[in-house]
């Protein structure tokens, strides 16, 4: 029991004195950072919204169906144990390039695991990321988001509070699956050639789904005074964490346990960490009401325990005592406070000379049409429309959009949701890429016109213990302390997976961080993509056209073209708190049509991504001069803090006014950083809108554009006009 509890995994021994740099309050926070099984935040109309982010890393890596499924149920019962309603799932996912039949056979058993899981049990999948990179190859990742809905007034707590109460275990029967999954699996490397199999939990989606109406129902009838989920170390973690929040000690009599399996120990019960259980506490009058919810819906439901005044935990099979611990030492795991060291490899990594860089032999069109097929810039449709993404009929914008839109039945509001992370900023500088990934978070939030309101965070890296790797840790958190600070958003939840490495080599250090923010008025939102022809097309935060080597450092473009990772990325977090702020309030008052950040791929990839959806192409209009002498910088180059929109011509100067109420850098970017081919036109119909190099390449490997069935002549995706010309994309030059 101390082993499982004093995992790096369950008791976070490296990373709890890091995460106190984070905000975890704000007006609108309900919970208390780390004293809960997920965060809650107030959106109004007495509801709140509960979600966190969780991974499943190293059982995915093991048994990636099984691993990236049991993912999807672990971080829905932690909603559910505070009394939520699950409505949405996102997930972030990172594997190593699909030309390896290993990872392609990862690849698409984590996705047939998310898919199996989500669709069986009626949550939708929303949103989501996948990327591709080496350093993955061994140790993909599997992060898992769910958010819920509930009544303030019906926030579940886990804490066991009131001596005498009684320990229900609901759910599946306990088996021999997982253990060891907390303690050795997820707390390790993967340094020696063993069977790990069996340390894999096995899902049963099914089951999950009864699970979760039985429980809410039970909670209906107020009779269940505390809710936790077994999770990481099964019913050891379950049980002395709801005694310990509730300041009291437990009974517990494993020979209740209901089993899966004959002859199991008591070792084996209490770090079983098979699927679908939850632990209620109730009040012994109320136990044949709770039995009774549990007995219509089929789902087992027995007595092992009771909670008792004295803080320790008894453990006794029938009259036969087990264990007899003190609850407050099993539960303060040792902490560590160590001193990272930047590399030298990471300074020189860090070194990015421009005139270095020679721009590529090929076109700008090739270019684009190249990164449009790179492996983290194409299309995820191949993967999403694998996920039910309508059920529970909330969705307003779903998978492909910079953020998802869900409506909240019985009011006028919406909730945007959304998760990323960049590895590649992270490994070049910890701390700027940290501000970027929690700023980029957010300004796909706003790009909706949500307001961010807080954040979840998963922290993964490599083995802690060694400097370089801690160093990592430590200033990605710091940077992305400091960014929540700036944009005023709290991290209310969340979770730390380490020892990602394999053979002594490190994943990239990869903080993915998912994001909560309100419309207030669901009809007030944007979409990402250009919605009709004839308007007029605008970059919001580029100040000017001067190139910077911090444009292509970590960029897609720098490794899809050069094979370079290198640079130092930049940001500026008060010109991005402006930026969006000036979206938000600019969709709020209906003047922007569509707003798309920029990121992976730049400007030219942003802009071409805004044409897919509705089938309209983009012609610039305006001399590209300016922009020849390094267009690389300029179209691929991923300057933080750009949002890409579109608005009817009239409305060009309600926004401009909006901008320079905001500050100065506005104006200049109204007057000066226009799109480099400014002002750009919509105009249609569009083609091309099948970038979709994942749509075979888990078969095969192949990549590539395609032409969608049945259609015909091609018309102008991208034109690009002035004193340089650049041929105009459509099918014929994609073949």
């Amino acid at each position: 029991m101390f082993g499982a509890l004093w995992s790096e995994h369950c008791g976070y021994k490296h990373s709890r004195p890091l995460l106190r740099f984070f905000p975890s309050s704000s007006p609108r926070v309900l919970s208390q950072s780390g004293a809960e099984n997920a965060g809650a935040v107030d959106i109004g109309d007495g509801l709140a919204v509960v979600f966190k982010v969780e991974s499943h890393n190293h059982p995915s890596a093991v048994e990636p169906l099984q691993g990236a499924a049991t993912g999807v149920g672990g971080i829905v019962r932690d909603i559910l144990a505070m009394g939520a309603r699950p409505i949405a799932l996102l997930n972030s996912l990172r594997f190593g390039p699909l030309d390896s039949p290993h990872n392609r056979h990862l690849f698409r058993r984590v996705v047939e695991g998310i898919s199996w899981y989500g669709n069986c049990i009626g949550v939708p999948d929303v949103a989501g990321e996948i990327y591709f990179d080496e350093s993955y190859s061994h140790n993909p990742l599997v992060n898992a988001m769910c958010v819920g809905l509930v009544a303030t007034d019906k926030l579940a707590s886990a804490a066991a509070g009131r001596v005498g109460s009684v320990l229900l275990l609901v759910g599946a029967e306990t088996g021999r699956d997982g253990i060891h999954g907390a303690s050795g699996l997820a707390s390790r490397t993967f340094e020696e050639e063993q069977e790990l199999r069996p340390t894999v939990q096995v899902g049963n989606p099914f089951l999950e789904k009864v699970l979760i109406e039985s429980c809410l129902e039970a909670l209906e009838t107020g009779c269940v005074s505390g809710l936790q989920d077994l999770g990481a170390a099964g019913l050891t973690s379950a049980a002395i964490e709801s005694a310990y929040r509730g300041g009291r000690g437990l009974i517990l009599d494993i020979s209740q346990v209901h089993r899966r399996e004959p002859g199991m120990s008591g070792y084996e019960v209490m770090l079983s960490e098979s699927q679908e259980r939850m632990l209620l506490v109730t009040a012994p009058e109320h136990v044949e009401r709770v039995q009774q919810v549990f007995r219509k819906w089929d789902v087992p439901c027995r007595e092992i325990g009771q909670v008792i005044q004295e803080p320790r935990a008894h453990v006794l099979e029938g009259d036969r005592p087990v264990a007899q611990l003190p609850i407050k030492h099993l539960t303060e795991a040792p902490r560590y406070r160590l001193n990272g060291q930047q590399s030298l490899e990471q300074r020189d990594r860090q070194r990015l000379v421009l005139d270095e860089i020679p721009l590529p032999r090929s076109s700008v069109a090739d270019t684009l049409l190249r990164m449009l097929a790179a492996p983290n810039v194409a299309s995820r449709r191949s993967v999403y429309r694998r996920y039910d993404h309508q059920v529970q009929t909330n969705t307003v914008a779903g998978p492909g959009s910079d953020a998802a839109v869900l409506r909240i039945k019985g009011t006028g509001k919406a909730i945007a949701l959304s998760i990323d992370g960049n590895g590649r900023f992270c490994y070049l500088d910890p701390y700027r890429g940290g501000q970027i990934v929690v700023a980029e978070v957010c300004r796909n939030l706003s790009s909706t016109g949500a307001e961010p309101l807080a954040l979840t965070d998963c922290l993964n890296f490599g083995n802690p213990e060694r400097p370089e790797i801690y160093y990592q840790l430590e200033w990605s958190i710091r940077g992305m302390a400091r960014a929540c600070r700036v944009l005023g958003v709290p991290v209310v939840s969340g979770n730390v997976s380490l020892y990602n490495e394999s053979q002594g080599q490190a994943i990239y250090p990869t903080p993915v961080v998912g994001g909560l923010g309100l419309l207030e008025d669901v009809t007030r939102h944007a979409k990402s993509s250009f919605p009709e022809e004839g308007l007029d097309v605008y970059l919001v935060g580029q100040r000017n056209l001067r190139p910077r080597a911090s444009d292509l450092a970590g960029s897609e473009f720098l490794q899809a073209i050069h094979g370079l990772v290198a640079g130092r990325p930049a940001i500026n977090l008060a010109l991005e708190r402006r930026v969006q702020a000036l979206c938000r309030k600019a969709i709020a008052q209906g003047i922007v049509a569509s707003a798309h950040d920029c990121s992976d791929g730049g400007l030219a990839v942003a802009l071409a991504e805004c044409t897919f959806a509705e089938g309209i192409g983009f012609r610039g209009v305006g001399s590209l001069s300016r922009l020849m002498a390094r267009w690389d910088c300029s179209l691929f180059g991923e300057r933080q803090s750009r949002i890409v929109v579109s608005l009817c011509p009239e409305s060009v100067s309600g926004i401009a006014a909006n901008g320079n109420g905001t500050g100065r850098s506005f104006a200049g970017a109204w007057q000066d950083g226009r799109l480099p081919v400014p002002p750009g036109i919509i105009r249609g119909p569009g083609s091309l809108r099948n970038c979709r190099c994942l749509e075979r390449c888990a078969g095969t490997g192949a990549r590539g554009l395609r032409k969608q069935p049945g259609e015909t002549n091609p018309t102008t995706l991208l034109e690009f006009r002035g004193d340089h010309v650049v041929a105009p994309l459509s099918f014929e030059n994609a073949a």
